[in-house]
């Protein structure tokens, strides 16, 4: 019998990027990917997507490094933040503890997974109130559009490295209750992919396998928009700033969304996309399984994966 979905979770709230070159990254992500300044505190700038409804969605902290600092889901209620506790305190990984949360959103649990990706979990939170000039005509937006940059609208997924995969979803299903929706297989029997979700988005974290080297690397971090035509428009924006271009526009063959990938000025990569509608609601969904055969064909329309999608991500190997 199928695990029973587990729905303790409620969405991925936010990411904490580091960047070594923070004034060139705060431009970037402001100024020409088109987030919103929410907040500062010390090393960190808080940083939101239009339409997401919580302060932020996005924390950016300065570094001598790169990377992630952790990753951040919201849970559906205070008892199941003290359920999905109970559960990691049980498993056979890492508890880091409580700590009491920063500008966004109150206390939070921390814990890791085998690879030293640290995650956290919390309840109490803090939505965002618009000032009267970013205060939208209508009730049900976060805030007001503001055509800054290429302007995604929310929040959508992130990707973390790992040198095994099958470890790394046993992590999260163990303590985030995670479903696979996709997943890669090799011909050698390793994991060389999952995709993820804690609710009917077709996935909010993916795993892939770690080919670099390194050891709690981040591969990319996304954030939605409308429709494909803005991701079109995107690309135009970042050849005019001078913005590396690694791959796309163009469709994935796992997940179907249409994608664009850029590095950041500190190396970090981050990446547009449009999923369209597709959303996972049987609670008894299978996951598609890809072989290697299936992707040597490449994405949907061709396009072959770039080996730097498979090798770069940050921080560089050999780097603190």
């Amino acid at each position: 019998m199928p695990v029973e979905p587990i729905f303790d979770v409620a969405h991925l709230g936010h990411v904490e990027l580091l960047s070594n070159r923070f004034d060139e990254s705060l431009d970037f992500f402001t100024r020409i990917y088109g987030l919103k300044q929410s907040g500062s505190e010390g090393d960190s700038v808080y940083l939101r997507a239009w339409d997401d409804y919580e302060f932020h969605t996005l924390k950016l902290t300065r570094s001598d490094t790169t990377g992630i600092g952790h990753v951040a889901y919201r849970v559906s209620s205070e008892a199941a933040l003290m359920r999905r506790v109970a559960a990691i305190e049980a498993s056979r990984f890492e508890s880091l503890g409580w700590v009491e949360g920063d500008l966004g959103h109150g206390r939070a649990y921390r814990f890791e997974d085998p690879f030293g990706h640290v995650f956290e979990i919390y309840w109490d939170t803090r939505h965002y109130d618009p000032a009267p000039e970013d205060r939208p005509a209508l009730k049900n937006l976060a805030s007001r559009f503001h055509g800054q940059g290429a302007s995604p609208r929310r929040l959508d997924h992130i990707n973390l490295l790992a040198e095994d995969v099958t470890e790394f979803r046993a992590f999260m299903e163990t303590c985030l209750g995670s479903r696979v929706t996709e997943m890669i297989e090799l011909d050698n029997g390793r994991l060389g992919g999952c995709w993820f979700t804690v609710n009917n988005k077709t996935y909010d974290l993916a795993c892939t396998e770690e080919h670099g080297g390194g050891q709690g690397r981040f591969h990319h971090v996304t954030y939605a928009t409308d429709q494909r035509e803005d991701i079109l428009r995107a690309a135009d924006i970042f050849l005019e700033n001078g913005v590396h271009i690694e791959t796309g526009p163009h469709k994935h063959a796992i997940q179907g969304t249409f994608f664009l990938y850029v590095w950041e000025p500190a190396g970090n990569r981050v990446e547009l996309a449009n999923a369209g509608a597709r959303l996972i609601l049987a609670p008894d969904w299978k996951p598609v399984v890809w072989t290697e055969a299936d992707r040597r064909k490449g994405q949907a329309w061709g396009l072959k994966t770039i080996e730097t999608f498979h090798t770069h991500g940050t921080p560089p190997v050999g780097k603190p």
